[in-house]
């Protein structure tokens, strides 16, 4: 074989390995995502199951975020020590787990003990995936990043849409089935073609100080109530939007449902452009301006015509996504060091704020319905919106947030 023969072939070993890795970590990010919020669009199917009120059942949504809130600083510690992808493939298989067991549950109970374990699993994955897109990619990081938030998007959207559509014509135990099956396979691929980490770091005796030094930050405290904030909004919306719609006067079936969370991809396909706003205007603006698209959104969804309350959820989620990049890029600008752990903690807040978001509002439903969960979520968008005038200052970076 002649040498441009055998360079020839050489390149395009490396392209196909190229590809491979990058089909990698979107695998990894739809992973994920896939399971995370899944039951959204079964919870009024669930509650007439296990004979629960909707606050109950929300409990299926608000366990796992739970999870992910206590298991996320962990996963770093771990990943530190084994390496990147010891920690991502092997919690991508076991993801699959839980989510089939999920559909041998008898009872409420042992459906929420089944979700738990896939919360605990879930930030071995995204989150270190993040880390190794970083460390591993010495050109082409940004391509890396939007592929794998891609990734995310797309597990997100078809978590939900899947476990309608199965469940529609086989049960909420066959939607379980099929998703973890989804991330088994998923596991083997990314085991197959995610090549080992060029590098590790160990560390982490160093956590304790770092985080000390960023709860005195103001900004940074500020950052996390605003990432509390966002998933609070964005479960709340989306967990108790599925009882109001599956009654008068709209009566919607799970499968359409599920159909919904289209209105991801509409944020997802806008959300890209907010990168442009944060550099033109800066981080406080482009969240104030994000955030006012979102509460109209929500107040959208009040009126009863189903146009309405899908044009209203697409604002919303478009509002929420910009936020989220916002807020998740404005830590860069204002974190002093350990910028890791600066994320870790974000994340932790993220999650922690979903839990709540998932459960609070279901206090107000057996008094006010939807209108008074509007209410709620209305309101502490506004806080919201009042902490990041406080204490947010006006910097000129951007950047583009991966918890969805």
């Amino acid at each position: 074989m002649s040498s441009i023969a055998l360079i020839e072939r050489e390149l395009a070993v490396a392209t196909v390995g190229k590809s491979r890795r990058t089909l990698a970590v979107v695998l990894a990010g739809f992973c994920a995502f896939l399971d995370l919020h899944a039951p959204q669009p079964l919870l009024p199917e669930l509650a007439r199951t296990f004979h629960k009120s909707p606050a109950a059942t929300s409990l299926l949504i608000s366990i796992s975020t739970l999870a992910v809130a206590l298991a996320a600083p962990f996963a770093g510690l771990v990943a530190d020590r084994w390496g990147r992808k010891r920690i991502i493939v092997p919690a991508t298989l076991l993801l699959a787990v839980p989510t089939l067991l999920a559909a041998t549950a008898s009872s409420f109970g042992q459906l929420l003990f089944w979700r738990f374990w896939q919360g605990v699993f879930t930030p071995g994955i995204f989150a270190i995936t993040v880390t190794y897109i970083n460390e591993q990619w010495t050109e082409g990081t940004g391509a890396a990043m939007s592929a794998y938030v891609s990734g995310t998007v797309l597990g997100g959207f078809a978590g939900r849409t899947l476990a309608a559509m199965v469940a529609t014509h086989g049960g909420w135990e066959a939607a379980f089935i099929v998703l973890g099956l989804l991330n088994l396979i998923g596991g083997l691929a990314i085991w197959a073609w995610l090549p080992a980490d060029r590098s590790r770091r160990r560390g982490g005796a160093q956590l304790g100080p770092a985080v000390l030094l960023h709860l005195r930050n103001p900004r940074l405290v500020a950052t996390y109530a605003a990432g509390f904030c966002m998933l609070f909004s964005m479960l709340g919306v989306f967990t108790y939007i599925n009882f109001y719609l599956a009654d008068a006067p709209f009566h919607l079936t799970t499968a359409q449902l599920g159909l919904l969370f289209v209105v991801y991809l509409v944020g997802a396909v806008v959300t890209p452009l907010a990168g442009r706003l944060i550099d033109r205007w800066g981080h406080r603006a482009a969240f104030t301006m994000a955030l006012g698209t979102a509460i109209m959104g929500n107040v959208l969804t009040l009126a009863h015509s189903l146009a309405a309350v899908v044009c209203g959820l697409s604002l919303f989620a478009t509002g929420v996504f910009v936020c989220q990049s916002a807020a998740s890029s404005y830590i860069g600008t204002v974190a002093q060091g350990a910028r890791a752990v600066a994320v870790g903690l974000y994340v932790t807040a993220y999650y922690l704020g979903g839990t709540v978001g998932a459960a609070a509002p279901g206090h107000l439903w057996s008094a006010g319905g939807w209108p008074a969960c509007v209410a709620l979520l209305a309101a502490v968008q506004l806080a919201t919106v009042a902490v990041a005038l406080k204490f947010w200052k006006p910097s000129p970076a951007s950047g583009e947030s991966v918890y969805i």
